[in-house]
């Protein structure tokens, strides 16, 4: 199901064959030769009988000879050749089009990367997938969220239920297993110990990941629908609760590898611990002077307000290994915790190697001075990374010529990066240890295309982008139609889908491209083949919404792409 753009099939040529044509000598020159050679004539009459017979053998080869020249020169001159309608098999990559009814017909996960761990594919013993394979346990199932690490893997189904496996989840057991259910899950986080699911009521669920803890852990006691009776849950883990308001809940949830964010309806941000065993220390909880020692009483993971982000509506959050970011409403973005390596966006300091305390990042400088004014769209983290886009309106400066301004009012998309970028993970070209000032990721930067239905120009945002540990994958917001109306069916159209692209680390095969060479600047990868008999030629894509089959039913779903910490994975979403 995995989306392609194809490359016109090349030209056939049909290639007449002839026969080759008779020697100009005598047929019976060579037998004349190797019988005078090797038999001397015992006697006149022998001699007279054996060039009778000689000569009969010969006239015969030769009326045969050109018979079959002739009759065989008019068959393949004179005959017609046979024609057969081509039948498009569904399953074969070089088809237009395919991946549309492949994604109609079979909905499914690929994965590819590190599979040391058994994540990739639980039932292959090789150390490292080099391009995407289907990941059978889930052929024909569309899932609400999928999070995948090098240790272990995790998914939603579509009814609501958390599916794990992998090696840290157990290890003699690597296939999914369904663990948390009934709980009506809609997304998940996964940090360095422990998944964190949250529900369709807001509700936000922290168990272990490993499965010997889940079973013998202290098991939290359940509601039941009999009155003033409690039921015991089938595994153990613990609700974080921060201190919501009357109607306000938990929509969205980010997760770092000690931390995890909480976002409510109202606009608000909450931070916890999400380990085991480690505290986090690095600021990345938002909360100044807050560590260990100083933790206000009750549990280790109690949720802690992020009041330094009071007074803006916060509308996307986003968490690293061990920073955090923010963006409000009005554009401005916020980051905290770590910046070792530059992640932060600010000069890195010897002597205060992290901030605990929220604070707004200066995007204003990025662009010329009153000359365009940016507004920070979208945020994005991952290992010691950072990524945002910017829409920078150009305006008129003081002392300007409206008439000499050929750009005003134009909107350019950029995006940039910064922190960890020895792998190539900053995507500008580089390959620096650390970059504490932003960069332009210029092959995602000033992007345009014409709108059919606007009739102008409009440039190409980022869809969406997911950063793993030393790899990331974008999906651009292009246009998947040339018409002036979208179509909510990809099966009777020749829609095609979003491009995607990667770059970064590849020490796993990550990146999908079958080849271990790291990529500094975004590249395309090809799309894998269904069987060995195919080869994979077609450029990859990202499938659009639409209506398709699971089953029986009719579904909307999409394609989603999750990058981890060595591993990487396209799954369709509901």
């Amino acid at each position: 199901m995995l989306s392609t753009h194809m490359r016109r099939p090349a030209t056939r040529s049909v290639l007449a064959f002839r026969p080759p044509r008779a020697p100009a000598q005598s047929l019976n020159a060579p037998w004349s030769r190797f019988a005078s050679s090797q038999h001397k004539p015992q006697s006149g009459s022998s001699h007279w009988v054996r060039n009778s017979l000689l000569f009969a053998v010969t006239g015969t080869a030769a009326v045969l000879g050109y018979s079959y020249i002739t009759d065989g020169k008019e068959a393949w001159t004179s005959a017609p050749v046979p024609t057969k309608k081509e039948v498009i098999d569904v399953n074969d990559l070089r088809a237009q089009f395919v991946q549309e009814k492949r994604s109609l017909k079979s909905p499914a996960v690929y994965t590819w990367g590190s599979n040391v761990h058994r994540v990739v594919d639980p039932e292959s013993k090789d150390t490292d997938i080099k391009v995407p394979r289907r990941f059978k346990y889930f052929n024909g199932q569309v899932l609400r969220d999928l999070k995948i690490e090098e240790k272990s893997g995790a998914a939603i189904t579509e009814n609501g239920d958390l599916v794990q496996w992998g090696y840290g989840f157990s290890e003699t057991e690597y296939k999914p297993t369904e663990t948390l259910t009934g709980k009506n899950l809609t997304s998940l986080a996964l940090s360095e110990s422990r998944v964190i699911a949250l529900s369709s009521d807001g509700t936000v669920y922290s168990l272990p990941t490993s499965k010997s803890e889940q079973m013998g852990g202290t098991r939290a006691q359940e509601s039941s629908w009999i009155p003033f009776w409690a039921n015991q849950s089938k595994l153990s883990y613990r609700v974080l609760e921060p201190s919501l308001k009357l109607g306000e809940k938990v929509i969205t949830i980010s997760g770092g590898q000690e931390h995890v964010l909480l976002l409510t309806s109202s606009g608000r941000v909450f931070s916890a611990a999400s380990s085991t065993e480690k505290y986090p220390s690095l600021g990345q909880l938002g909360v100044e002077g807050l560590t260990w020692s100083t933790r206000p009483k009750g549990p280790a993971d109690s949720c802690h307000e992020i009041t330094a982000l009071k007074g803006f509506k916060i509308v996307q959050i986003a968490a690293g290994d061990y920073h955090s970011l923010a963006l409000s409403k009005d554009g401005h973005m916020f980051a905290f915790g770590d910046n070792s390596l530059g992640q932060l966006g600010v000069d890195w300091d010897v002597e205060r190697s992290f901030r605990d305390a929220p604070f707004i990042l200066d995007v204003e400088k990025l662009y010329k001075k009153n000359s365009y004014l940016p507004k920070v769209t979208s945020i994005a983290a991952g290992g010691a990374n950072t990524f945002f886009t910017v829409d920078a309106k150009r305006v008129l400066a003081p002392k300007e010529d409206p008439t000499d301004v050929r750009d005003l009012g134009v909107v350019t998309a950029d995006t940039w990066s910064c922190g960890r970028g020895i792998w190539g993970t900053l995507g500008n070209g580089k390959w620096i240890h650390m970059q504490d000032a932003p960069t332009k990721v210029k092959a995602l930067s000033g992007m345009g295309e014409f709108d059919e239905k606007k009739n102008e120009m409009s440039p190409i945002r980022l869809r969406d982008i997911s950063v793993g540990t030393t790899h990331v994958s974008a999906v651009l917001d292009n246009k998947t139609n040339v018409g002036k109306t979208a179509k909510d069916s990809l099966d009777q159209s020749k829609d095609w889908g979003y491009d995607v692209l990667w770059w970064g680390g590849n020490e796993h095969f990550q990146l999908g491209t079958g080849k271990r060479s790291n990529q500094c600047k975004p590249i395309h990868i090809n799309a894998p083949p269904e069987s060995k008999k195919t080869q994979a030629e077609a450029r990859l894509q990202i499938i659009p919404r639409h209506k398709g089959k699971v089953g029986k039913r009719t579904v909307s779903m999409e394609q989603r792409v999750e990058c981890g910490r060595h591993v990487s994975a396209i799954y369709s979403a509901v």
